[in-house]
């Protein structure tokens, strides 16, 4: 993904969400949520998708993580500590509580990766590099 942004850039943060919301919509994924905030902190990204007429859809609750080639954080696996894993479960509680529709789907946490380079001054390139569904335990 080339991006070419103008003097209102986004953060890079939001160029990797971007770019996981499109990915996760063109493998039959619909986005509930995107930065879905509480006093206990933000979720990337919420999605469901459907499963077959035995099993309750998927509720996934996404982090993602965007960081240029060799960062400090493990491309941010590192990042996603237990007290980040306790805060986003904290938030994913809420989000049930507010919408308690959803509260039979089959939960889980995923962590999208997202690589980006910088190709020019207002140019980056960004990849998903991995995609780890359930990659925490609820």
């Amino acid at each position: 993904m080339l991006n070419s942004p103008d003097s209102n850039y986004p953060k890079i943060g939001d160029l990797g969400e971007e770019l996981v919301v499109k990915w996760l919509q063109s493998t039959g994924w619909e986005i509930l949520h995107r930065r879905f905030a509480c006093p206990w902190g933000e979720i990337d990204i919420i999605a469901t998708q459907e499963q077959d007429l035995q099993k309750s859809p998927i509720l996934a609750f996404v982090e993602v993580k965007t960081r240029s080639v060799g960062n400090w954080d493990a491309g941010g696996r590192k990042a996603i500590t237990r007290k980040k894993q306790a805060k986003l479960w904290q938030t994913a509680e809420i989000f049930l509580a507010r919408y308690p529709e959803k509260a039979n789907y089959v939960c889980r946490f995923d962590v999208a990766i997202i690589f980006y380079q910088q190709i020019s001054r207002l140019k980056y390139e960004l990849k998903l590099q991995e995609y780890i569904p359930a990659a925490f335990d609820q």
